[in-house]
């Protein structure tokens, strides 16, 4: 909650747009105001019949206005609104694409991508681990199961090795109630090593005793 948002890219060449407009109106508003003046002052000088007087006043009056005028739609104030009218476009076309986008600022991102670099993560899996192939003995064993683990010298090392160093045990199934079902055995515990000993099983190793 106390992370402060900041501004967006675009947000920013934007504020930066606005203060370069705003400056040039600003600067272009005081030369129209010096002009007025300039010209009022020289047309009253050279008429006789007219005066410093109210008509005068009214006139430098006028040209303050213009100059107010100027500096006020010089001022990009629709310019955010049809930024975010366009942000908010963009979330809507996303969204016929399946694409669901909880923040504006996203399309705006997504447009200054060239590159998308993605990984699969664990929450597209059904966290369940297999062996693929196996290095024992300057052998390489490939395959889910491969029988020719136990054909190894170093088998029975390698199965006690596993399964005394690990958390996974081997249970009989049970339903939602904690009853056994007996259909069978299941190996719990961590994926990784459920993994291991289900390879060591179904090679023919005696895990479960």
């Amino acid at each position: 909650m106390n992370i402060t948002n900041e501004q967006t890219p675009l947000q920013k060449k934007l504020d930066r747009i606005a203060e370069g407009i705003g400056k040039l109106g600003l600067l272009v508003a005081i030369l129209t105001f010096i002009a007025i003046v300039i010209s009022t002052l020289i047309k009253t000088i050279q008429d006789d019949k007219k005066d410093f007087d109210m008509t005068f006043v009214t006139a430098i009056c006028n040209g303050l206005v213009i100059a107010i005028t100027v500096v006020v739609v010089a001022v990009p104030e629709g310019l955010p609104l049809a930024v975010t009218i366009s942000l908010a476009f963009s979330v809507a076309q996303m969204q016929k694409e399946e694409n669901l986008v909880r923040k504006l600022q996203s399309s705006e991102t997504m447009g200054n991508a060239n590159e998308i670099c993605t990984d699969k993560t664990g929450t597209l899996t059904q966290n369940k681990m297999t062996v693929q192939s196996a290095y024992l003995q300057d052998k390489i064993l490939d395959g889910e199961v491969n029988p020719d683990v136990m054909q190894l010298q170093s088998a029975a090392t390698i199965v006690q090795a596993v399964i005394m160093n690990c958390s996974a045990f081997i249970e009989p199934k049970r339903n939602n109630d904690g009853q056994i079902t007996g259909e069978g055995d299941v190996t719990t515990g961590n994926v990784t090593e459920v993994g291991l000993i289900n390879y060591l099983v179904k090679a023919g190793a005696d895990a479960k005793a």
